[in-house]
């Protein structure tokens, strides 16, 4: 089970890969525990997670379906 730092990401597409596939749904849990609770250092950190969760829906959407409210994003209106 993952900490409450956030996961990071390297740079090598073949390593994030291989993170997407070693993770569980404790550790989507944790991640977004920490999501939810806004519980980072700093902003960066929080946008790791969500950069996180969002590629986890792409990649393992049967992890993230409970969470999907912390990805989904409202259209809105730039007038």
């Amino acid at each position: 089970m993952m900490g409450s730092d956030p996961i990071t990401t390297p740079e090598d597409p073949e390593e994030i890969e291989r993170q997407l596939a070693a993770m569980d749904g404790d550790a989507v849990a944790a991640v977004a525990r920490r999501l939810e609770e806004d519980d980072y250092a700093d902003a960066f950190a929080g946008l790791q997670d969500w950069h996180l969760l969002r590629a986890l829906a792409i990649r393992r959407p049967d992890l993230v379906q409970p969470y999907r409210h912390l990805i989904d994003q409202e259209p809105f209106d730039e007038d």
